[in-house]
């Protein structure tokens, strides 16, 4: 309750500085507009948008030239008219470049070329001619290893290191009679939370079979959650495309728990026969609801978060640009105001991976409820 009206306090004042520093537009000096100090919307886009490198900060020489601290990353495309190409995304410059008859674009070239934002968007790669103008006609198929693939390779592969590490320590005994010791003391008891907390109570006797999937998705997702708070990451449980698939394979598990009870209940439900013709309907949008809940739930509060902690630091530059007085004024505001919005999407980034858990175990407990088996246990099982 308190985080939400944290957020929902932040959120109302970032909307009235937003109402009043952008709704004055382009100021005018001596006929000429004035030039603006930052384009916020390319700082938050930037940041949780998808792209072919690791952002992490920009610097100025001595000679007045801008550099950025980046991490390039490998791209992939395949044209029938050009075939494979497998370049680093460095070669682009930022855009400014093209290289082996392609080029990525930014929204300065969207606006200049006044493309269809519907169909072309900032960071998509696009072949060009011989005289560096884009081709439209030549289809480009984009398989690079884009930051939101690479974090997500190694959130899986820095999942699968640590448990292995500790079943290795369970076989050989070590926190069998004893007790744990180094990660094992830290993730024993979040394994026996989401056992006793999610998956026994929701499940009953067939929590076991399980509980192996619903530890993969919590770890899974607290991974990347953690990881997307360090500055430069990738935000990748922010990305609509993630919760999806994560959705789509927990709709697949739903599905293929149920049995004749639960899809009796659905076709013909326990109600008047006037009712009926209004409540199937209902039934039958709720099997696809219940995933669709999953995937808006994770990707809204995670977005949220990290767009807020953008906000809050972009209002530093933004009333900069308006007067360095008032932008060394609101600096420490500012900044507090960050530093306390970081912590609660700590606090998010454990509360998002038990919610989504804590939830798919209670649609698959009602997709097999009624069952012989699990009569005694469903009867006061949790609704959330």
């Amino acid at each position: 309750m308190i985080i939400g009206r944290s957020k929902c306090l932040l959120v109302a004042v970032f909307s009235l500085f937003s109402c009043i520093i952008f709704g004055q537009g382009n100021p005018q000096v001596d006929g000429k507009v004035k030039k603006k100090s930052l384009d916020a919307n390319e700082v938050i886009f930037g940041h949780v948008l998808d792209a072919h490198e690791f952002h992490f900060f920009s610097y100025k020489d001595g000679n007045g030239e801008e550099h950025a601290a980046i991490i390039p990353l490998p791209v992939l495309l395949y044209s029938p008219h050009k075939g494979i190409s497998v370049f680093l995304s460095s070669k682009f410059h930022h855009g400014a470049e093209s290289y082996n008859g392609y080029s990525i674009l930014t929204d300065e070239k969207i606006q200049e070329l006044k493309l269809d934002p519907k169909k072309f968007h900032a960071g998509q790669v696009v072949a060009v001619n011989e005289n560096n103008e884009m081709d439209a006609s030549v289809p480009v198929y984009d398989f690079s290893l884009t930051r939101n693939v690479v974090q997500m390779i190694l959130a899986l592969v820095l999942l699968v290191w640590i448990m292995l590490s500790i079943a290795k320590k369970y076989n050989k005994g070590e926190g069998v009679h004893s007790a744990p010791k180094g990660m094992q003391s830290l993730l024993e008891p979040v394994i026996s939370f989401v056992q006793d907390e999610v998956a026994k109570p929701n499940l009953g006797k067939k929590y076991k079979k399980y509980l192996p999937y619903l530890l993969t998705v919590f770890f899974f997702i607290l991974i990347n959650n953690l990881v997307g708070l360090i500055p430069g990451t990738a935000n990748v449980t922010g990305n609509i495309a993630f919760t999806f698939v994560l959705a789509i394979i927990s709709f697949v598990v739903i599905l293929f728990s149920s049995n004749k009870h639960y899809w009796g209940h659905i076709i013909n439900p326990p109600v008047p026969i006037g009712v009926k013709p209004i409540l199937i309907p209902v039934e039958i949008l709720g099997i696809f609801t219940k995933p669709f809940a999953l995937m808006i739930r994770l990707f809204a509060n995670m977005i949220a978060g990290h767009i807020i902690i953008i906000c809050l630091i972009s209002l530093i530059f933004i009333f900069g640009g308006m007067n360095k007085a008032m932008g060394w004024g609101f600096s420490p505001l500012s900044v507090a105001f960050v530093i306390f919005i970081y912590f609660i999407e700590i606090l998010v980034a454990f509360l998002q991976a038990y919610i989504f858990a804590n939830l798919t175990a209670v649609f698959i407990g009602q997709a097999f409820e009624g069952g012989h088996d699990d009569a005694d246990h469903h009867e006061d099982i949790a609704i959330v």
